[in-house]
């Protein structure tokens, strides 16, 4: 493999709750790191985010003692409980393997928050951007799941 491969999605879920708890699961670093680095079987050994305009987060993990996962990300635009656009770099072992744009839209939707993500990928040193996406989708469809869950132990 030696090509670079592209692709965008995009994907919602509804929370229970408004736009401002669920903005604060994404902007309090300690909220994040719950559900975004932590899980079973994962081992977290860093996690660092400066949640603003020009901000960055960073988190290096591995899943039951294997290869080291890396994810630097880049705050571009934030507008509380609305808006939050970044960009990011994945890496394993120290490789990069994709850089990605992303945008996260809060919209109240009756007494919950609708959650729209939209990605835009380039997979490094890969040709085939379907089986790219289909990972980073599921990938991202674990971390919503584990935000829900945070929010279920979380409510008060």
């Amino acid at each position: 493999m030696s090509g670079t491969s592209h692709s965008t999605f995009s994907s919602d879920r509804i929370y229970p709750v408004a736009p401002a708890e669920l903005f604060s699961a994404f902007s309090q670093a300690e909220r994040k790191r719950r559900w975004f680095v932590e899980g079973e079987g994962w081992q977290v050994d860093e996690f660092a985010a400066d949640f603003r305009p020009g901000g960055s987060e960073r988190s290096s993990f591995r899943f039951g003692g294997g290869a080291s996962y890396s994810n630097d990300t880049t705050y571009l635009d934030i507008v509380p409980d609305k808006r939050i656009v970044f960009a990011y770099v994945m890496a394993t072992e120290g490789k990069p393997f994709s850089a990605s744009l992303a945008t996260i839209e809060f919209v109240a939707e009756g007494k919950g928050t609708r959650l729209v993500y939209a990605e835009q990928a380039a997979y490094l040193d890969s040709d085939n951007a379907e089986a790219q996406t289909a990972d980073r989708k599921a990938g991202w469809a674990e971390l919503l799941e584990a935000l829900a869950r945070h929010l279920d132990e979380t409510a008060g």
